[in-house]
């Protein structure tokens, strides 16, 4: 069967109502890389959440765990760029099978040194940066890698799908770890994150993208790496929607690390409210992920892209001076919701707007403002933090982002029109 009939057994087929939520997993290609990236995902939060919560025993410090994010996500910063090359230079599925396998012997080893009881920061920083390398190389070719699984039109919803399955683990992962930790020992939330980047390796296994023809490839990671540069600068919306998440991520995204400070010292809810803390703000992107999905291509990305951006900061600021546990649920739900929102609007004005041959280098740019300028907040929020206190400290950058993305959207008045 050939593209133009799958597509027409598909569109007889297109589901109503309810059902146009979920339309991206009739293709088996994308059913079967979601379900892995999900699984594998929720093994991820759980080692995000223990490994916090060891940094937090092992030196009782918010530096260190502000410089613990700060080391895993550096590479992102210093690699992502070359991954966004790599991505569409190479093979992506041949890509990312040697990429989840590298992270998966990281986990293990993590989990090894902490059973014996002989890990220290030195060997979480070593580590953390080993996986961070692995994420840069991996990120750029996930984000594009989903262009090639779906119909076109069936974009917006796999976008969506993927934040909701992505969030979705954030809820469940977190959760988890919270009576793991209790029930099995931090190194046993190490071991279950191992075993669970088998199911993405599974599902790699078994897919088969389809042959792509475009302008030729470069002959260098240079020469490709100046071509998306080139691309890049004359493209005035993409910089600017970059910004949107570039703040969200510098000045906002770090409340994840400062997490274990507020569970233990502000709120004083302990490790299995600390899960719930991170469940709070991936249910609120789950829900935000599932409105997406099912608007599908709707009008007005733009719009919503700076309005989500504008609602995380004021929500962040909200979550820094909350004092109950229950409002600080409430914030991180409204957080999660925002973040999504923006987010994934953006990655799909890109991947709409941007030719397939510059796919892979345009969202090695989204990674990096997204992912890349983590260790640059982390390292910034936690040094503030030790310095003001945690809950000033995410308050100053709650503030900050609301005013950027305000100020952005009122110089530049087309990122409104977007579609």
């Amino acid at each position: 069967m050939d593209r133009a009939e799958v597509a027409a057994e598909a569109g007889a087929l297109r589901p109503r109502g309810s059902g146009r939520i979920f339309r991206a997993l009739r293709n088996r290609n994308y059913r079967l890389f979601w379900t892995g990236s999900f699984l594998s995902n929720i093994g991820t939060w759980m080692q995000s959440v223990a490994q916090g919560w060891l940094v937090l025993q092992l030196s009782n410090s918010p530096f260190w765990l502000g410089f613990v994010g700060f080391a895993g996500s550096l590479p992102v910063l210093a690699f992502s760029l070359i991954g966004g090359v790599v991505a569409d230079l190479f093979d992506r599925r041949r890509l990312l099978l040697l990429t989840q396998t590298g992270l998966m012997l990281l986990a293990l080893g993590l989990g090894t040194l902490t059973e014996l009881r002989i890990v220290t920061i030195g060997h979480i920083v070593t580590i953390a940066l080993l996986s961070g390398v692995m994420t840069a190389l991996t990120l750029p070719t996930y984000q594009a890698i989903v262009r090639d699984l779906v119909e076109p039109e069936d974009l917006m919803n796999a976008i969506a799908l993927n934040s909701i399955q992505f969030n979705l683990s954030r809820v469940i992962g977190p959760t988890l770890a919270g009576f793991a930790v209790g029930a099995i020992g931090v190194a046993g939330c190490f071991y279950l994150n191992a075993v669970s980047f088998l199911a993405l390796i599974f599902a790699l296994r078994h897919i088969r993208l389809p042959q792509v023809f475009g302008p030729p490839k470069a002959n260098s990671l240079w020469e490709g790496f100046l071509e998306g540069v080139a691309y890049v600068r004359t493209q005035g919306r993409i910089l600017r929607l970059l910004a949107i998440v570039a703040a969200i991520s510098l000045f906002g995204l770090p409340y994840i690390t400062l997490l274990p400070i507020f569970a233990r010292d502000i709120l004083r809810c302990g490790a299995t409210g600390l899960g719930y803390l991170m469940a709070a703000s991936g249910l609120g992107a789950v829900l935000g992920a599932l409105v997406l999905a099912r608007l599908g291509d709707f009008r007005s990305k733009g719009m919503l892209a700076v309005l989500g951006g504008i609602t995380f900061g004021l929500s962040t600021f909200g979550f820094a001076l909350s004092r109950a546990f229950g409002l600080s649920l409430f914030f991180l739900f409204v957080d999660g919701w925002a973040m999504v929102s923006s987010a994934a609007v953006v990655n799909t004005l890109l991947q709409t707007h941007v030719p397939g041959h510059m796919r892979g280098r345009v969202m090695s740019l989204y990674t990096l403002s997204f992912m890349g300028l983590m260790p640059v907040g982390n390292l910034m929020m936690g040094s503030l933090a030790e310095w003001i206190g945690a809950p000033w400290a995410l308050a100053i950058g709650g503030l900050v982002i609301a005013a950027f993305v305000v100020g952005l959207a009122a110089s530049a008045r087309d990122l409104f029109r977007l579609s």
